[in-house]
């Protein structure tokens, strides 16, 4: 059978776009490679304290992100140091009113070894102590363990506290 011209011509057309379409995969993995690296460099810009679920940090406009130290952390019943109870509330509440904290400052001094930098382990000054508890803790407490921190060469305390903006915060004291 002969073939017209143009059924020829609408052949050679069908034939040429028949074929599937091609995925440029060199593109997309330089895309994948770029989000990669993107996400390595800006995923150590984040320092995450122990989740207490039971602890409502109180609100600041601070500035500054957390830097990695050791942690204590003051619940309802425990005072914990990186994770590990070593006293109880009641407990220090027990005592009198200006006592430090033995129990937490011998575990404060034995966390000198394995947390600090080693750059902070000789000067005072650079130790770093970072106190979470909750908004609703007795400043008594606060200051018994504070004192405790100081007492054991620890030259920086900070205090976790949930960061909001500052249009928040007058928001929020306006409507107390």
């Amino acid at each position: 059978m002969v073939k017209s011209s143009r059924a020829k011509r609408m052949e050679k057309h069908h034939a040429r776009h028949k074929s599937g379409a091609a995925l440029n995969l060199v593109s997309l993995m330089d895309i994948f490679t770029i989000l990669v690296f993107f996400l390595l460099v800006n995923s150590s810009d984040v320092e995450t304290l122990p989740n207490a679920k039971d602890l409502q940090l109180p609100e600041s406009i601070a500035e500054e992100k957390a830097r990695e130290t050791v942690v204590i952390l003051i619940g309802e019943v425990d005072i914990i140091v990186q994770g590990t109870p070593v006293t109880t509330v009641d407990e220090v509440m027990a005592r009198g009113p200006n006592e430090t904290i033995p129990e937490l400052r011998q575990a404060l001094l034995s966390q000198n070894d394995r947390v600090l930098r080693r750059e902070a382990q000789d000067e005072v000054a650079g130790r770093e102590v970072t106190i979470m508890g909750d908004r609703d803790i007795p400043y008594n407490l606060l200051k018994r363990v504070m004192r405790t921190c100081t007492e054991s060469d620890y030259g920086q305390i900070s205090l976790a506290v949930l960061q909001r903006s500052s249009e928040q915060l007058d928001d929020l004291q306006a409507a107390r």
